[in-house]
């Protein structure tokens, strides 16, 4: 008997999320939500070109003394670099100076729609 797959079977560490530990302990300056919404925008969608922040595909950004927790989804579950995303975002956020770690989930709802994205994406993509 064959156990049914999932979509985080076929996500490369099984759960679509990032993690990296900096064991850092120097947290004289604390990172804000601002520098780390503008290292996201540096990730740009492989088949929009849209950077992932304004396309609305990030739900939540949490940071306790330079933790930072980032929740996003994709605009389809079925989208072949599903698991690369979440790192994608992580490692953008990795230049960061006085990180502590960076978890950054792949969540499926609130389920994305286009009224989640900027006016500057929907401008970009003709979108109305």
């Amino acid at each position: 008997m064959t156990k049914e797959k999932s979509l985080k079977d076929f996500l490369p560490n099984r759960n679509g999320s990032y993690f990296k530990d900096f064991k850092n302990q120097n947290h004289k300056n604390l990172i804000t939500k601002n520098e780390v919404i503008k290292c996201i925008k540096t990730v740009m969608d492989p088949e929009i070109p849209v950077n992932l922040y304004d396309l609305g595909l990030i739900y939540e950004i949490k940071i306790d003394e330079n933790n930072i927790l980032i929740e996003m989804t994709l605009t389809n579950p079925n989208c072949p670099v599903a698991g690369q995303m979440p790192e994608n975002v992580g490692k953008s956020i990795e230049q960061l100076e006085g990180l502590k770690s960076i978890l950054v989930k792949l969540v499926w709802s609130p389920p994305w729609h286009k009224d989640l994205m900027s006016e500057d994406a929907k401008l970009a993509l003709d979108i109305f």
